[in-house]
């Protein structure tokens, strides 16, 4: 629990109230079922392969970049698990970590996406919280003064506009430039099993895209990392000293059932398969689910056709003020639609030919896109087939470079 200083008393019936939801979760998660194969091989992550990098920072002034995906499940061989934060096991293990860097959505994962997360305590075991999502999205060389080695550890969704890589870009870069090492334990992708979208062209680089690389790249985060380094996309080309401690019995065709929301609005498996389609409306005026419990998995908006599926958004957890709070907004239900296995931009391309409002697009649709290039053809009229067909070429030099980086088959 973050204690915000200076602390004031009326904060602190909050405290409580969080405090016990957290005690719930962590309750929810000892009855967790882990990940297997199709030979029926546990998966194992990087962070439960304390072997492989205990010694690395034993006796070293350690930082972690985490947030409450960070866990490693006790029992790595048993099905069900007891989930326990990478930062308590570390500190149970006298690893003198110092401080804890936290990303968009925040140490716990409770914030909205874009929403400020201001620097704090955790409240559990006294260490200072760093945000990467407030004034600086990368570590300042005064945040960094005394620290040894930092170790990243977060679930990514493998999706170019999901910050996370991007918080990953940065902390490299930082520690390249303070000469520190960076240890990545990697975890699964559970989009790795396709590749697909437009490259995004530089010009029209942001936090939600920071490199020339798909909008579904098919890389694990440590993959992603010895990426970024060995194409020298960190600042002036310089290179990050990094070590990936990778996955057990993992291929990139491996199903994972992620076991904690990765953030507020992706709260189940449909949600992070549909994501990398559906996250294209938030460049829209539809609603992709923001303020209902079917999030990214539902789209729909008060100017769309009217139909027998409807829903109204609500303040809720990660919505603070949601796309047509308290409106009607009529669309689609995915939820029991079949998996995805490319980019779909036939939810788009439908939606924009219904739409009755003054603009359909926003200035965010280029970011997230990566290009203008695909809302002139979406308004031009083209098909899914003829879109993606014209990003077909670009995929398959990417394929060449990501290649070059791969540790699973």
């Amino acid at each position: 629990m973050i204690d915000f200083k200076p602390f004031k008393s009326t904060y602190l019936f909050l405290f409580l109230v969080l405090n016990f939801q957290l005690i719930s979760c962590a309750q929810k998660l000892k009855s967790i079922e882990t990940n297997t194969t199709d030979t029926g091989t546990v998966l194992k992550t990087g962070a439960e392969s304390t072997h492989l990098y205990l010694t690395l920072i034993k006796d070293k002034n350690v930082a972690i970049v985490a947030n409450q995906t960070s866990v490693i499940f006790k029992e790595p061989t048993s099905k069900n698990l007891e989930a326990r934060h990478l930062v308590d096991s570390l500190l149970s293990l006298n690893i003198n970590v110092k401080k804890v860097f936290a990303p968009e959505h925040g140490f716990r994962g409770k914030a909205d996406a874009g929403e400020i997360i201001k620097d704090g305590f955790d409240r559990k075991t006294g260490l200072p919280i760093i945000s990467l999502y407030g004034k600086n999205k990368k570590p300042s060389a005064a945040q960094l003064k005394g620290i040894d080695i930092v170790v990243f550890d977060i679930q990514d969704v493998g999706a170019r506009f999901y910050t996370y890589i991007s918080s990953l870009h940065y902390v490299m870069e930082a520690c390249a430039e303070a000469g520190i090492p960076v240890i990545v334990l990697d975890r699964p992708n559970p989009n790795a099993h396709y590749i697909d979208g437009p490259i995004l062209e530089m010009e029209h680089s942001s936090f939600v895209g920071m490199h020339k690389v798909p909008i579904v790249y098919g890389m694990t985060i440590g993959e992603y990392g010895k990426m970024i380094n060995g194409e020298k996309w960190l600042k002036n080309g310089i290179q990050c000293d990094l070590k990936v401690i990778p996955l057990e019995h993992y291929t990139h065709k491996t199903r994972y059932n992620l076991p904690i929301k990765p953030s507020p609005n992706l709260p189940n498996d449909k949600s992070i398969n549909l994501y990398p389609s559906l996250c294209l409306f938030e460049g829209t005026d539809v609603s992709a689910g923001r303020g209902t419990e079917m999030q990214f998995q539902i789209y729909g908006s008060p100017f769309l056709t009217k139909s027998t599926f409807s829903f109204t958004p609500q303040t809720n957890e990660g919505a603070k003020y949601p796309k047509y709070k308290n409106k009607t907004c009529f669309g689609k239900d995915l939820r029991t639609t079949k998996d995805l296995n490319k980019l779909d931009l036939s939810f788009l391309i439908k939606a924009y030919k219904q739409n009755t409002s003054k603009a359909f697009f926003n200035n965010f649709f280029t970011k997230l896109a990566g290009s203008e290039k695909l809302q002139q053809q979406i308004e031009q009229g083209l098909s899914e087939k003829e879109i993606q067909k014209s990003w077909k070429k670009d995929l398959e030099n990417f394929k060449k470079v990501r290649s070059k980086y791969l540790i699973y088959q």
